[in-house]
């Protein structure tokens, strides 16, 4: 089961699993309309598997929508949540009731009904977090490894990711419908930095930790950043902008100069498992008399691993991972983009 479905994730990793024998996969999600049109997007694009998809409308706030949309469920994919910052910002409470109650509601119905795997989708904005949305999936983070220390027979596992690149509600798709407009485009903060990958790389953090990942286990991926002005100005080169014209409009509500994948205090502990990191849960129990005679000094040589130390890429190598795009090469084709 996929919550949040109908999402630009929902539609990527769906495609992926399409492609497997898997006997049924199911999206759980809040809007009608947008399940509609997934169900008529796949029963004409992929007829021969299509009746494999079975759409439960639900919300993860409420309990006992969940309940019955998890029964006979063996994996869980979590990644219905409130992500557009500056609306987080507005209704924090909001973001509360969805990714921190949700959750919290999506793993205790996971645990009664005994699945196997729960696999939670979270942000870069989880780390050091300054908005709402941040705190909210910081929360949600918390909430999975709390619950990972108690869930029996269901592993709990989190991926924690940076901006992926034309997925709904991003910058990106809005950069090329205001060019195609006539206007210049819009950026907040040139000298801001964010980490970027692509929906297909998205999927395989999360399919890396479905088959990798320990209990509790906090999974990051190690993905290259760049200057939200270099990105704009790629997007220009592409698509016939005028990159002389690009409209500095200021940070808006909630925004970081820069993200954190890692925090300094999870380096300590961090483990290197080649193109990703492994945060492992802390099992400690809440007796800390004995960590008066017992303790472990031992620390990784890591530090805070974020989207101004990382790798950088210049301004050809952004175009070129845009143009991997399928997004992207349809929208120079002239094709329409469905899960837009």
């Amino acid at each position: 089961m996929i919550t949040g479905g109908t999402g630009s994730f929902g539609n990527a990793v769906l495609n992926r699993f399409l492609k497997t024998d898997i006997a049924e996969i199911r999206i759980f999600s809040r809007d009608e309309k947008k399940q509609d049109d997934m169900r008529h997007e796949y029963q004409t694009r992929m007829p021969k598997v299509a009746n494999k998809i079975k759409f439960y409308i639900g919300d993860v706030r409420n309990k006992s929508t969940l309940k019955s949309a998890v029964r006979g469920v063996d994996y869980i994919f979590h990644a219905a949540a409130l992500k557009q910052v500056p609306s987080c910002e507005f209704f924090p409470m909001e973001a509360v009731q969805t990714n921190v109650v949700g959750t919290d509601n999506v793993l205790d119905a996971a645990i009664d009904a005994h699945v196997k795997c729960v696999i939670c989708l979270s942000t870069d904005k989880a780390a050091y977090p300054i908005n709402a949305m941040g705190i909210s999936k910081a929360l949600e983070e918390k909430i999975a490894v709390a619950k990972s220390r108690n869930s029996l027979d269901t592993k709990i596992c989190c991926t924690r990711y940076g901006n992926v690149m034309c997925s709904r509600g991003s910058v990106i798709p809005l950069w090329i419908d205001q060019i195609r407009n006539g206007n210049p485009i819009t950026l907040t903060e040139p000298k801001m930095t964010r980490f970027i990958m692509s929906l297909e790389e998205a999927v395989n953090l999360v399919l890396f930790a479905f088959e990798h990942g320990q209990n509790g286990d906090i999974l990051v991926q190690k993905a290259p950043a760049c200057t939200i002005q270099t990105q704009a100005e790629a997007v220009c080169e592409l698509f016939g902008g005028k990159k002389e014209e690009i409209k500095v409009i200021g940070i808006r509500h909630g925004e970081k100069l820069y993200e954190t994948l890692l925090t300094n205090e999870e380096c300590a502990k961090t483990v290197d498992m080649g193109d990703f990191y492994r945060v492992p849960a802390d099992n400690r129990s809440l007796n800390y008399d004995k960590y008066f005679t017992e303790g472990n000094k031992q620390r990784n040589i890591l530090t805070e691993f974020n989207s101004d130390n990382t790798d950088r890429l210049n301004l050809d190598q952004v175009k070129s991972k845009l143009l991997e795009l399928e997004y992207i090469q349809n929208e120079l084709n002239g094709v329409e983009n469905i899960a837009k």
